[in-house]
């Protein structure tokens, strides 16, 4: 027996299929007017979610990438400016140092002229002052030999003569 219940169920029955096609056709009517458009208007509602989200995150990688060239072109700036200020710094400190070189040079130069004036003024009095000792010594040596007093213009005379004798040193 139950092996013609069995036989029974897999056998196709007219009234069986037309109950379910009726089922089935309900059903569909049923979904397609009220679960149908919610479920495509959830679909709907978040495709548009997804492309909005898709809008924004390439919204915002452009302004990213967008904010990274103001990086960069800043940094490069920044960059630019420094390198000028080092090469200015650079170029003051070098002429700074010129300067202070050529200004120790001129007071070098300075300080050498002035030496080489006073030692020549130091030498023309130590010479003035030799052929004035020179001359008393000469004066007194003559009138040593003499034994007589020389006038005071045959002394100027005779000591010029004496003084243009000497080797000129």
């Amino acid at each position: 027996m139950s092996l013609l219940l069995a036989a029974n169920l897999l056998a196709p029955n007219a009234g069986l299929v037309f109950w379910l096609a009726l089922a089935f056709t309900l059903l569909l009517i049923l979904l397609g007017k009220f679960a149908w458009p919610a479920i495509i208007g959830g679909i709907e509602e978040r495709e548009q979610r997804i492309e909005t989200s898709l809008n924004e995150a390439d919204r915002a990688l452009a302004e990213a990438k967008q904010l990274q060239a103001d990086n960069d072109a800043a940094r490069r700036e920044a960059e630019r400016q420094a390198q000028t200020i080092l090469r200015d710094a650079r170029e003051e400190a070098e002429a700074i140092r010129t300067a202070d070189v050529e200004k120790t040079r001129a007071e070098l130069a300075e300080m050498r002229e002035s030496a080489r004036a006073d030692i020549e003024r130091e030498k023309r009095q130590a010479l003035a002052e030799l052929r004035s000792e020179v001359a008393a010594l000469a004066v007194s040596g003559a009138e040593k030999i003499l034994k007589k007093e020389i006038d005071p213009a045959a002394q100027s005379a005779l000591v010029d003569d004496f003084i243009t004798e000497l080797p000129q040193n």
